[in-house]
């Protein structure tokens, strides 16, 4: 929620006209609000009074915000258009384009930059200079050839820091990327007359037709097949923005054609296990998204991993899980139950598995070392540790998910935890 600062009511205040501009700037944040709820809006906060900071700030909330991924959205945008006295020239700090090289002085939260370019929008950044100013300053040139493009600097970028449209060129690019998997050798075999390996069935029959008389040898070479891709998608309050833009990606994943596996299963979890596979088969990626949030009830809730691994190990591992399925978890491994389940669970799924990758954003910090109780008590229980926080790491998950020695970065923290 918005920090509880005090409000300075003007002498001629102009409550309907702000509170129109307020709904239009959600509405340019992404929040579907239309000249209906604007008006119930007004007549709920005359319902309600004006008189209590919270009762105002809910009243608000109440009408304006029906989806659990837009919670973040409202309360940035209420901070800084009725809270902070001093919120343009806060937005205006944020919206500055940044050079490359020169770190910021602190990182815009979530959802705060796509507050601040809601509330900009139409507002001049650079207000107009005098014509002697102009006359007065020097013309610098600045060869800009080298620099990088736009969707060059956007897959590099933490998906939490994106902006409304920074989000939607993201999911436009994930909609064209694939999850390539390499067949599995099977232990049977099909007929080739490459083979390595006789079948002695055939052959034998072949040779009953001809009298008892074997004049060929019939050959047998491996068939090959896919495994199951299984998705474990954290859906907490710290995960909430990477989760839902990875869903997107799962989403293309599930519905490309040709893409090597034979199944794609997705379970998202917070405080319990929802199965979503069936809702990500729709063709259209938001219908499939909105009947799978309004499945998954506990968007950004609690983080309970131990006893929602349990309930996945319990009632859906032997369904999913069989000839060899790899298994994608996503989340920050940010535990508030009891550790030692926590490993329990892990390590049962660990064998389940053929090969178990975890993703987890907080690897995008240079200095990340594993010290909060959950990340200890997975990170030995999984086959390969990677960053998961923007579109790059999604494609050198690409490039090596078909790797079975691939570790990502497990090898380095294991031996920062023994050093």
């Amino acid at each position: 929620m918005a920090e509880q600062l005090p409000l300075d009511i003007p002498d001629n205040p102009k409550l309907a006209h702000n509170i129109t501009h307020f709904a239009r700037a959600l509405r340019k944040a992404g929040l579907p609000i239309g000249p209906g709820r604007v008006i119930d809006a007004i007549r709920a906060v005359q319902a309600a009074g004006f008189t209590k900071k919270q009762d105002f700030y809910w009243t608000l909330h109440a009408c304006f915000v029906n989806r659990p991924e837009h919670r973040t959205v409202f309360a940035q945008v209420f901070r800084m258009y009725w809270r902070d006295p001093r919120y343009m020239e806060h937005m205006m700090a944020m919206m500055l384009p940044a050079i490359r090289g020169v770190q910021e002085e602190r990182k815009a939260d979530a959802g705060e930059k796509r507050a601040a370019e809601a509330l900009l929008d139409g507002v001049e950044r650079d207000a107009p200079e005098s014509v002697d100013q102009q006359e007065e300053e020097t013309e610098i040139e600045i060869d800009a050839t080298q620099t990088a493009s736009s969707e060059e600097r956007l897959r590099n970028l933490d998906f939490e820091q994106m902006s409304t449209a920074e989000i939607a060129q993201t999911k436009r690019i994930l909609a064209r990327m694939t999850l390539p998997v390499k067949p599995i050798q099977s232990r049977r075999g099909k007929a080739s007359h490459l083979g390595h390996r006789i079948d002695r069935a055939r052959t034998l029959r072949a040779a009953m037709r001809q009298g008892g008389e074997m004049r060929d040898i019939a050959l047998l070479q491996r068939k090959p097949r896919w495994p199951n891709l299984v998705a474990l998608c954290d859906i907490s309050g710290s995960m909430s923005q990477y989760s839902r833009i990875i869903l997107h990606f799962l989403h293309t994943v599930s519905n490309a054609k040709g893409a090597g596996w034979a199944k794609v299963y997705a379970f998202t979890f917070g405080t319990r296990l929802t199965n979503i596979t069936r809702h990500l088969h729709q063709r259209d990626v938001d219908a499939a998204l909105a009947a799978a949030g309004a499945e998954a009830q506990d968007w950004e809730g609690g983080t309970r991993i131990g006893d929602c691994l349990h309930q996945f190990n319990r009632d859906w591992s032997r369904r999913v899980m069989g000839q060899g399925a790899v298994v994608l978890l996503i989340t920050d491994g940010l535990e508030r139950g009891d550790p030692d389940r926590l490993e329990a669970e892990m390590e049962r799924l660990h064998l389940s598995s053929r090969h178990l990758i975890w993703l987890n954003p907080l690897l995008r910090w240079d200095g990340f070392t594993p010290k909060a109780q959950g990340i200890l008590a997975m990170l030995p229980h999984v086959d390969s540790f990677r960053a998961g926080h923007s579109i790059a790491s999604l494609e050198e998950l690409a490039a090596v998910i078909s790797q079975p020695d691939d570790q990502g970065q497990k090898a380095r923290l294991m031996a920062s935890l023994t050093s």
